[in-house]
């Protein structure tokens, strides 16, 4: 049985804040954030539009990716999610 793992990027506008996470279902994911059924990062400061998105078959590739996002300058971030989409729309209606 195939597995698959979201690494995502989050933003509340476009070039504002900006969320790194992972998950293995991005729909209960992206749920669980605009519900703010969990509290912290996300839910305080209204990060909800998905921007970005990226899909790996092992944990330990989607883990090191995320860590390695995470590390990123904004700036780079910003041209990663720019590259694929510059409008900043949110790509949750292709996965909802």
């Amino acid at each position: 049985m195939d597995r698959r793992f979201f690494v995502y990027i989050l933003a509340n506008t476009p070039r504002g804040v900006l969320y790194v996470g992972i998950t293995n279902d991005l729909s209960r994911r992206l749920t669980e954030h605009r519900a703010k059924l969990i509290p912290g990062f996300t839910s305080t400061y209204g990060v909800t539009s998905l921007v970005h998105v990226e899909t790996y078959n092992s944990i330990l590739e989607a883990r090191s990716r995320e860590h390695s996002l995470k590390r990123w300058r904004r700036s780079w971030k910003f041209e990663l999610i720019e590259k694929n989409n510059p409008d900043w729309r949110d790509l949750s209606d292709n996965i909802l």
